[in-house]
């Protein structure tokens, strides 16, 4: 069969499957764009601050359109996040005290987290170092093990996580029906507890958010959905009022929190890429529902199947070959607008234990609402597929490797 007629062949069969995706983009774009009309977002609040930021009415502005759209009493929104791991970072540092004790529901956390955790390194200040104490459930042949929280939750847990992305892990990524039963489990054991969740690509993947299920903080990146592909950096942590001034005491500095930290250029990218998401992560979405018909179609094992839900936009498919994980990387890194010319190779990448192979020729360094695909270099060498600012940049990247592999 040819290409075309392999492509086309799913296509038609995913019409339905498209179908549904429009429906949670048409409602969530409506969630944001009302939000922006009842915060009476004006021209004046694009511009950014300098020095100290001050009384910056935009950063203002902006925390309280995050704040409508994530159903919060609170949000901060700042371009001075490094990463995901480091909004993460911050908010459980800010959450979490000496002698308390850090407990993940969702077994082994992302791999960038083992250090700040203190899983791995030494004298590097980690929830470790801070005195905090770490316990993990694990996972039962992969989902949460609702009915084993109450046996690990005693009273020093104050903290209970949830990473919502199944990471580098073969394992479904929680949606908010799902998540929405465990934070009722949680709540229900020991209601004091404060649950964070690591929203990190799943936001608008869904028509609720972890917020509007139970969450009490819910944690990303902007050089992931929220961003739309067009904010050069940063990441948000929203939540309840109390929460967020410690995280944001965290992030600056006590007497400090949300006062401070000007924002520059960063507004004006900041709303419109929060304007924008909506329809790019759809965009996403689409691409990887037919990476997933076709390679499955195809023989190769996949998750989340293309007729499974979607609660995040990771694509992961299970190679067994490192060989074979290298040349789908290098493709996707000669589909790409930037640096098309090279060839990605393994290597040391801080945060991670093992070497990690990244195809990402994107506008944005390290953006996974661009087309990207990355993996660690281990058994079974699962590649994970993510972003794209399009449907039709995923679609030719899939006809680029069909062509490599057929």
């Amino acid at each position: 069969m040819l290409i075309e007629e392999i492509i086309n062949k799913a296509e038609i069969e995913l019409s339905e499957y498209f179908s549904n995706l429009q429906k949670i983009e048409f409602n969530n774009q409506k969630k944001v764009l009302n939000a922006f009309i009842d915060s009476q977002v004006g021209e004046y609040h694009l511009k950014g601050t300098t020095g100290y930021g001050h009384n910056d009415i935009g950063r203002e502005k902006l925390e309280e359109v995050y704040s409508k759209v994530f159903n919060t009493e609170d949000s901060i929104v700042r371009p001075h996040f490094a990463s995901g791991t480091h909004a993460i970072s911050t908010a459980l540092f800010g959450c979490l005290s000496c002698n308390e004790e850090l407990l993940s529901i969702t077994g082994k956390p992302y791999d960038t987290l083992e250090e700040v955790i203190g899983i791995r390194g030494k004298n590097q200040g980690s929830l470790k170092d801070w005195g905090v104490e770490y316990k993990e459930i694990p996972l039962k042949s992969g989902i949460v093990d609702i009915e084993n929280i109450k046996k690990y939750i005693n009273r020093k847990t104050k903290v209970a996580f949830i990473q919502r992305s199944r990471g580098y892990e073969w394992r479904n990524s929680i949606n908010m029906k799902d998540l929405e039963e465990i934070c009722n489990e949680i709540k229900r054991v020991k209601d004091d507890i404060i649950i964070i969740v690591d929203n990190c690509y799943g936001e608008f993947t869904e028509e609720k958010e972890p917020t509007d299920v139970g969450a009490d903080i819910t944690v990303g990146s902007l050089i992931k959905n929220p961003g739309g592909g067009i904010v050069p950096t940063g990441g948000y942590i929203t939540g309840k009022k109390d929460l967020i001034h410690r995280c944001a005491c965290r992030l600056y500095a006590p007497g400090i929190g949300k006062e401070g930290g000007s924002t520059l250029d960063f507004l004006r990218l900041a709303f419109q890429g929060l304007f924008i998401s909506p329809h790019i992560v759809m965009q996403s979405l689409k691409g990887s529902i037919l990476v997933s018909k076709v390679l499955q179609d195809l023989g190769y094992e996949v998750s989340p199947k293309y007729n499974e839900i979607r609660t995040d936009i990771i694509q992961s498919i299970k190679f067994n070959s490192s060989e074979k994980l290298k040349i789908f990387c290098k493709v996707i890194q000669e589909s790409s607008p930037i640096d098309s010319y090279v060839s990605p190779i393994p290597d040391i990448v801080p945060g991670y234990e093992d070497n990690v192979i990244m195809a990402a020729g994107n506008f944005i360094e390290g953006s996974t609402i661009e087309l990207s695909a990355d993996a660690a270099l281990r058994e079974p060498f699962i590649g994970y597929l993510q972003g794209g600012l399009s449907y039709n940049h995923v679609k030719i990247a899939l006809i680029n490797y069909l062509k490599n592999i057929l």
